[in-house]
């Protein structure tokens, strides 16, 4: 079964949230309003479901109502309460005692440190299911999906590369290199064996720079691309998760990697990629 958090006032917002931790870390969970289940919405709860009710005093008028509807459904009922001699507890079949000495009110009135022992109760109750069921990051990754570590655990290389490779062979003209660096917006081209898709090389527009410094103008134009090119590139492979392709461009101090399929050239991904995917 599931988990079904209910209560009323602030203890109902104490349940909404620990449901949501609850579902986030792999556990099925509902929130439940008591005022509303007694008003239809109890269906929702099944045998063999567990209930975790919340309230401060165990004396809710809504919660007392609710308890026998809920055993006639065959749940397990625990009393999460601020008075372990209260009606909710004694009806319960397990209680959690979560009683405190006063509130931090100054009139010992508004819910406040008992409200934040709830709360840590229920992120203690998340974290314990976490470790009985072995819920680790991969699996955090795909409750989350939209999140930082969900796109880091898992987001692959080839969800966010270009597979349009600009490529040049090595015994290219630098015109053809600057063409095609310009035609791929990525800021390079990958260099290939002539009449063969064998990776020789990367030439980036800082290699086009540093070689305007080093060659006299008159010359510049004779140049090839196997002049130019940076040999055995880093290279990475398209099913490889994205956040590895930053730590690799991270470590060598890259901007561009060449992406490649079963060791073959097939795509190219710009550092620009990771970062608009939030990948860091």
């Amino acid at each position: 079964g599931k988990v079904v958090l209910t209560g009323v006032g602030k203890s109902a917002h104490i349940a909404a949230k620990v449901a949501a931790t609850l579902n986030s870390v792999g556990t099925p969970a509902v929130w439940l309003h008591a005022t509303e289940a007694i008003h239809g919405d109890v269906g929702i709860v099944q045998s063999g479901d567990v209930v975790l009710i919340f309230s401060k005093s165990g004396e809710t008028p809504e919660v007392r109502a609710l308890l026998p509807v809920l055993r006639e459904r065959g749940a397990f009922l625990v009393a999460c309460v601020g008075n372990p001699d209260s009606f909710v507890a004694r009806q319960a079949h397990e209680v959690i005692d979560l009683s405190v000495e006063r509130e931090a009110c100054p009139h010992n009135l508004t819910p406040t440190a008992s409200t934040t022992v709830a709360l840590a109760f229920g992120d203690a109750l998340a974290i314990a299911l976490m470790q009985a069921r072995r819920f680790g990051p991969d699996q955090f990754a795909a409750t989350h999906p939209g999140g930082t570590l969900g796109k880091r655990l898992l987001l692959r290389v080839r969800d966010i590369a270009d597979p349009l490779l600009p490529t040049v062979p090595e015994n290219a003209p630098l015109k053809e290199v600057l063409v095609s660096i310009t035609a791929g917006r990525k800021g390079a081209v990958a260099v290939l064996a002539p009449d063969s898709s064998l990776l020789k090389g990367i030439i980036t527009d800082g290699d086009i720079r540093r070689a305007l410094e080093r060659h006299d103008p008159s010359t510049l134009f004779a140049l090839q691309a196997h002049h130019l090119a940076t040999p055995s590139p880093r290279t990475i492979e398209a099913d490889q998760k994205a956040y590895e392709a930053l730590h690799l461009m991270q470590t060598h101090k890259i901007s561009q990697l060449i992406v490649t399929e079963g060791g073959k050239p097939w795509g190219m991904l710009h550092f620009h990629d990771l970062i608009r995917e939030g990948i860091q």
